[in-house]
């Protein structure tokens, strides 16, 4: 097999990259935003699809477009947990799929854990599945920084670990580093230092070009050289690419989108007092035709619920003559309504026991059905929607439910019946309801408490989203 692909031309000649080579001695490529960096990088997939694995770490989604033209599998880093895509990427390496990481849907700090948990997965892989695949990993920068920059000291610390064993230690397990960067100056230096070929592009900066100088061995006073280089030309140096410094134009590719560069157009002919009349008049008629954001809703005292459901129940009820009523059934069809009302979350539990007792009179059941304790636990499994489930399904949340407390059985029945009806978890608003409180942060220390005691199991998705696993239910199977 011919382990060389052409990725562009000097001169009429031909410039090769050789991939074998490439496999053993890694790439670095540096060049201002505008020179070609994508352009090249994407030349250099396309050419080599065909010849050996290859791993994207795409933070722009620049690359998902490979897809549509190669067998590469595109991973949407914002729809997996952190445990997911170690095993994503445990078994990208077991089945040598090549696979384009996109990041784009990610903030920048959850974009560098995502992608430095998933280099590192590769790296940690097992022995057998050592096989030869291509890393690149656009806008290195990022993900290994000279500098602390904005990001929390744990978050640098794990991406340069993975960044630095990719391209330090990464050629005995098969993996061979591509970075790209707009400035090698951001660039952590023993990143930097391992590559053995580099492709350099057009910058500008001092500090940036004397740093690629020093990388390709030219004298300072040839660093104008770089600065001077047109769009999509790149000076190349290497053993897989050239023993001398050459001047390669990056050929054409078959994905993406072909972006031409912006040229001027006219401007409007508008006189001044139209255009300023275009940008003025009517603001308010702009500003009435927008929605307002509704008013928050009133908290009501703790007496409003009891006497909204109790109100039709201030006057005596006349006995009935006839069959004795259902207690059972009246007192679930009581819990029911309340639990439907919207301002129950936020009363005490005396203040809904006390409007229990007076539907249930008012429903012809004068003698209270169910004593305050298991009261709580009854309108604790209305509010969480048991009734939506089967018999046999209710009867097992029940089951599973016994030692739980009773402050935190609302909720935790909220997430075992999400986890039944086949979602990954119920949202803020029902676990907030169910717990009666209108507090992100009372929710996220409930989730917290729950963890910590074995009841469920949370995993956070890197898309801001998350999975909570119950373990009784799984036991329960």
């Amino acid at each position: 097999m011919n382990a060389g692909i052409v990725i562009g031309e000097e001169q009429g000649r031909p410039v090769q990259i050789d991939i074998e080579e490439l496999l053993a001695t890694r790439l670095l490529v540096q060049g201002n935003s505008g020179s070609g960096k994508s352009h090249l990088l994407r030349r250099l997939l396309e050419e080599s699809a065909g010849l050996v694995q290859q791993i994207v770490i795409d933070p722009e989604g620049d690359f998902v477009s490979l897809a549509d033209a190669f067998n590469h599998i595109v991973v949407d880093a914002s729809a997996y947990s952190q445990a997911e895509l170690e095993a994503l990427a445990v078994r990208v390496r077991a089945h040598r799929a090549s696979v384009v990481l996109a990041l784009e849907g990610l903030e920048v700090e959850q974009q560098i854990r995502a992608a430095a948990t998933f280099l590192g997965a590769l790296f940690d892989a097992p022995r057998e599945h050592w096989y030869p695949a291509l890393v690149v990993v656009d806008e290195a920068q990022m993900f290994a920084p000279s500098a602390a920059g904005e990001m929390a000291e744990e978050t640098r610390r794990l991406t340069l670990s993975a960044m630095t064993n990719l391209m330090c230690r990464g050629r005995k397990r098969g993996l061979a580093g591509i970075v790209a960067t707009q400035r090698l100056a951001k660039l952590a230096k023993n990143v930097a230092a391992e590559a053995s070929n580099f492709l350099m592009g057009r910058t500008f900066l001092d500090i940036d070009m004397i740093r690629a100088a020093d990388l390709l061995g030219m004298e300072r006073r040839q660093a104008e050289r770089i600065r001077d280089l047109e769009r999509g030309r790149f000076v190349g140096l290497g053993p897989a690419i050239s023993r001398r410094p050459v001047t390669v134009k990056i050929g054409s590719v078959k994905t993406g989108k072909q972006v031409a560069a912006a040229g001027l157009m006219p401007l409007p002919e508008a006189r001044k007092e139209d255009m300023a009349a275009l940008l003025t008049e009517s603001l308010a008629d702009d500003i009435a035709t927008r929605s307002p954001p509704p008013p928050p809703r009133p908290v009501p005292s703790a007496e409003t619920l009891g006497e909204a459901m109790a109100e039709s129940a201030a006057a005596p009820v006349a006995k009935a003559d006839g069959p004795a009523p259902d207690t059972e059934g009246t007192a679930r069809k009581v819990l029911a309504e309340m639990a439907a009302h919207p301002d129950t979350p936020l009363q005490t539990a005396s203040t809904l026991y006390q409007a229990f007792l007076a539907l249930c009179r008012q429903n012809g059941v004068h003698i209270p059905p169910m004593d305050m304790n298991r009261f709580r636990r009854e309108f604790a499994m209305a509010m969480a929607g048991l009734d939506r489930l089967t018999e046999n399904d209710r009867e097992r949340l029940v089951g599973i439910a016994e030692g739980i407390s009773d402050d935190v059985l609302g909720p935790y029945l909220v997430i075992a019946r999400s986890t039944l009806e086949g979602r990954d978890a119920p949202d803020d608003d029902e676990l907030a309801r169910a717990y009666g409180t209108s507090s992100p942060g009372r929710v996220r220390r409930l989730l917290d408490y729950l963890e910590r005691e074995g009841l469920i199991v949370v995993r956070e998705v890197f898309g801001g989203g998350r999975k909570i696993f119950v373990p009784a239910l799984e036991a329960a199977g």
